[in-house]
């Protein structure tokens, strides 16, 4: 019988558990994948936690990416076909769409092809991280050649993707990392300079790194009270992009720093654009065309067996890796 992930109460990784459940048929709009690999993201531990955008219902599937061929077709799909080899855009409820597992029903609308020089891991690699850099720093933040960027966090498979993107468009990426362990391969990653936040002060490296001006665009995932030096180290009229909420701290609003500079200081994340076709459209293009030529490389970590789901997501939570966690099915 075919196994599904599935959490039936909240809580660390030890909820998960591998379900027996048949294949269901699609429904309108929906394909049925027979999956092949499945990229895992810190919103998955968030949501099984119960501390999400959205509310589990019990039991509850979970997963936003996964590569997969294509196995059923429902009614009112067009544009795909059983046989093709498709990964999923994270532009659906996880709990009623879930992708972990040996199949997956998704909808259509959030397929996308992959281009044929990456394999199924890769392909479980894609959207996630490239997407939620592509939102805030090309879509909204109009990244320009030559500006400089402060990625916190920065050897998350998100940040690894903004540095890829910022040296793309010929910006300045600048790495914060609490390891000084992790120094070297964000430098081979591609980040302009790295500053090791537990051995350096962010604020005076940053400014020491920009000649006291400071950076126009930081891209943070972690809030709380870092957001203070955050905005000590902008640039006037920078702007800063909270996509996440990794601090389990209070997040102080730096007021002074906000009026002195005039401040943005924005709350971020892919769904403010993915479910706009138009836009999404545009992303996927800009993606794919750095994917094929080879200027956006998803970079894996480490990969697991579904049978090994749990040790997937403890080693998530253990914050060790460096690029994305993939599970192999």
């Amino acid at each position: 019988m075919p196994k599904i992930v599935r959490f039936h109460r909240t809580g660390g990784p030890e909820v998960l558990q591998l379900d027996e459940v048949p294949p269901t048929n699609p429904g309108a709009g929906e394909v049925r994948l027979k999956v092949d690999a499945i990229g895992l993201n810190r919103a998955e531990c968030m949501f099984r936690q119960g501390q999400y955008l959205e509310t589990p219902q019990l039991p509850s599937r979970l997963g936003y990416e996964a590569a997969g061929v294509i196995e059923a077709v429902g009614p009112e799909v067009t544009g795909f076909k059983v046989g093709e080899r498709v990964s999923t855009i994270p532009c659906f409820p996880i709990g009623q769409y879930g992708v972990y597992g040996e199949w997956a029903i998704v909808p259509a609308y959030a397929l996308a092809r992959y281009p044929d020089n990456l394999t199924p891991t890769q392909g479980a690699a894609i959207w996630m991280q490239y997407l939620t850099a592509y939102g805030a720093l090309i879509l909204y933040g109009r990244i320009q050649r030559g500006q400089t960027l402060l990625i916190t966090a920065a050897t998350s498979s998100v940040g690894l993707a903004a540095i890829q993107i910022a040296n793309r468009e010929g910006a300045i990426p600048l790495a914060a990392t609490r390891k000084a362990a992790k120094k070297g391969f964000l430098l081979e990653a591609g980040a302009a300079h790295v500053i090791v936040t537990e051995e350096e002060d962010l604020v005076d490296r940053v400014k020491a790194l920009t000649n006291g001006v400071g950076v126009q665009m930081v891209f943070d995932p972690v809030a709380g009270p870092l957001l203070v030096p955050l905005a000590e180290a902008s640039a006037m009229h920078g702007m800063i992009f909270e996509y996440g909420a990794l601090s389990p701290e209070p997040t102080p609003f730096p007021l002074f720093p906000a009026l002195a500079k005039g401040l943005t200081v924005r709350g971020y994340t892919l769904f403010e654009f993915v479910r706009e076709p138009a836009m999404l459209e545009k992303a996927k293009a800009y993606i794919c065309e750095g994917l094929k030529a080879g200027s956006l490389t998803p970079v894996i970590d480490r990969t697991f067996p579904l049978s090994q789901i749990v040790e997937a997501h403890r080693y998530m939570e253990s914050n060790q890796q460096k690029g994305k966690i993939v599970v192999t099915v």
